[in-house]
């Protein structure tokens, strides 16, 4: 049996084979009927097929960053719009709020999702049994369920980014049916969600949890198809589509709501117990929160997070639900994480909104808020300080070693620093994952054997070009710290769509929301990753208000630059709250490794770096305008 690295390898080989369609096979059905017989009568062929189907799965790499743009798009990450030329163009407009039905997203999925769709059915209608290929009714049946699997997940991909969308699941419209024929208006959103969760709880019945062999890492799996499942109630639950009057006059041609206008609790109980189905499922196939430990046998929490980024699967990594084992431009997209001077492209930085973020050490939440001049309200409880500069190493029980050279390590008592003398006081005292997710100034750079250096005119890491930080701050989360691009060395790592972190939090929330106040399973599985992450467990007593800012806080941190935080924020309806303001950072024209805020050469000072805009419209992407102009039965969301 062809391994399925084989088969995603030679999918674009495979258009050479349907030489009748050329490459476009997967925009249109095959010219005649004689072309589909050659296809689906050779298990080449077919499984060529197949991966072409799975094509359509979005890279959380370079396709989270330039493609879909979702990092860029939220608060996590910037971009100069100097980069705009250069196939950043859509993701920078949307931080501007220049975004309309014109506008173009390089994603599109209302055209592109279809076309995998359509392909979907194709082989659906058509793969066949030929026990002399070796394509058995096993197999065959299998290959189906994973089609199945593939085209519920780019429904529920569609409903994620517009909502209402045209909906016809099983029907295979032939190219010479009359135009109006093919013209479908929008189906309410919650009608699209009903199917998804009831077409991948069938499916789910019918994948393996697991493969047996490592090269099929990446097919669907039954675990793959609840963990989309309890996403998709998990979006239908939330104030975007759960009772939002925002789109009272959103209907279609028919007149229906697009978006129901009745709140339903109910919605938020079936996205509870669609994650509680997923969890126990998952964790009866092994899936497990990735840990590393301490020679004493406590957890490593910073190198449980750091290798939760980077190990596969078959390495161990069992917290991995549903990941794509080759992505596109993998060291384009290590490389550009990287200070400019080991040879990174330097300018994608991290937001002093997501540095602010982070816990303390203790657990405590370090910036309450901001007033109207930006400036940060400082939680004094916390023993947070942003005034002046460490003494001495920072040492942590951790064998990490991003945070200083090995000749400060302590090998007896299994300590290491995490920040070193002259750190500014900011980026002391935090949390595991800050120091795993963010490049500060000063911070160690280990394939340099130096610190970082951002002062202009003296680090090697500045510059006034568009290849350095402008917010002070490079990504450091996923990259390994092998990586050193000058010397064109990189690293392999899967993509990760969705881990089991992500069905724990997501847990916690639907039940919160389902009930009056929080009760023990919601503490339970928020403070699992709090414990990974090696922070205290959450106080008792929380309201269901304060345990809803508690879990959209961990998510924050947890998922930071992982694609996740745009849709969270527009799921939630925060984005106006959040996308909507002035982005800050470090002084980056300073010149002086000062905290002198009356000193225009001091680096260490907050600095405006632009401001964002989003409107309400933007909630939902709009459908292209040329769709528009070819459907009449199409409608805008609201605001467009």
């Amino acid at each position: 049996m062809k391994t399925f690295k084989q088969i995603i390898a030679t999918a674009v080989v495979g258009c050479s084979l349907i030489s009748l369609t050329s490459c476009d096979f997967l925009d249109k059905s095959p010219d005649d009927q004689l072309t589909l017989e050659m296809v689906f009568s050779d298990k080449i062929r077919t499984e060529d097929w197949l991966a072409s189907v799975y094509a359509g799965i979005p890279s959380p790499m370079w396709g989270y960053m330039t493609n879909q743009g979702y990092n860029i798009m939220s608060d996590d990450m910037v971009i100069p719009i100097e980069w705009s030329p250069y196939g950043w163009n859509e993701a920078y407009a949307y931080t501007t709020g220049n975004w309309n039905p014109s506008s173009t997203w390089n994603a599109n999925y209302w055209v592109e999702m279809p076309k995998r769709i359509r392909t979907g059915l194709i082989f659906l209608n058509n793969v066949r049994v030929i026990p002399s290929e070796g394509l058995t009714q096993d197999y065959v049946e299998q290959m189906k369920n994973e089609v199945r699997f593939l085209n519920a997940y780019y429904y529920s991909l569609m409903v994620e980014a517009y909502g209402a969308i045209p909906f016809a699941p099983s029907r295979l419209v032939a190219p010479t049916e009359p135009a109006n024929e093919m013209m479908l208006e929008q189906t309410p959103v919650d009608n699209v969600v009903d199917w998804i969760d009831k077409e991948l709880l069938d499916v789910s019945k019918h994948l393996p949890a697991v493969y047996e062999n490592n090269q099929d890492w990446g097919r669907a799996t039954s675990i793959m198809a609840l963990a989309v499942r309890a996403k998709t109630l998990l979006l239908a639950a939330s104030p975007l589509f759960n009772g939002n009057t925002d789109y009272a006059q959103w209907k279609n041609v028919s007149g229906q709501n697009l978006v129901n206008q009745n709140f339903s609790k109910e919605k938020w109980e079936r996205a509870a117990a669609a994650h509680a189905e997923l969890i126990k499922a998952a964790e009866a196939a092994g899936h497990k929160l990735y840990y590393e430990y301490n020679d004493d046998g406590t957890i490593d929490p910073f190198m449980s997070y750091y290798n939760m980024s980077l190990k596969r699967f078959s390495d161990g990594n069992k917290e991995i639900i549903f990941g794509r084992a080759h992505n596109k431009d993998l060291e384009n997209w290590q490389r550009h994480h990287l200070p400019k001077g080991i040879g990174g492209n330097g300018a994608l930085g991290i937001t002093q909104e997501l540095v602010d973020a982070f816990f303390m050490a203790n657990g405590e939440i370090p910036i309450s808020g901001y007033g109207q001049d930006g400036s940060p309200i400082i939680n004094e409880s916390s023993g947070y300080a942003e005034k002046g500069f460490s003494s001495e190493n920072e040492m942590r029980h951790t064998k990490w070693p991003g945070g200083g050279p090995a000749s400060t390590y302590d090998n007896t008592n299994g300590n290491r620093p995490v920040t070193l003398p002259g750190t500014f006081k900011m980026y002391c005292n935090r949390e595991p994952r800050f120091y795993v997710s963010v490049i500060f100034n000063n911070e160690w750079l280990n394939v340099a054997n130096r610190r970082v250096n951002n002062l202009q005119g003296v680090g090697e890491d500045a510059s006034k070009s568009f290849d350095a930080p402008w917010t002070g701050y490079n990504v450091r989360k996923q990259i390994s710290l092998d990586v050193f691009p000058r010397d064109n060395k990189y690293s392999y790592q899967p993509g990760i769509l969705y881990r089991l972190a992500e069905a724990y939090l997501g847990y916690a929330e639907a039940l919160n929301e389902s009930q009056d106040s929080p009760n023990e399973n919601v503490y339970h599985y928020v403070n699992l990753i709090r414990q990974r992450a090696g922070l205290p467990n959450l106080a008792q007593g929380l309201s269901k208000e304060q345990m809803r800012a508690a879990i959209q806080q961990e998510r924050r941190i947890e998922f930071n630059c992982e694609g996740i935080r745009l849709n969270d924020l527009r799921r939630w309806k925060l984005a106006e709250m959040y996308l909507n303001q002035s982005y800050w950072g470090m002084n980056r024209n300073g010149t002086m490794a000062t905290d002198d805020a009356n000193n225009p050469n001091s680096y260490y000072k907050r600095t405006l770096w632009k401001p964002r805009t989003f409107t309400k419209k933007m909630y939902l992407m709009p459908i292209p305008q040329k769709q528009i102009d070819i459907n009449v039965k199409l409608r805008q969301p609201t605001g467009y």
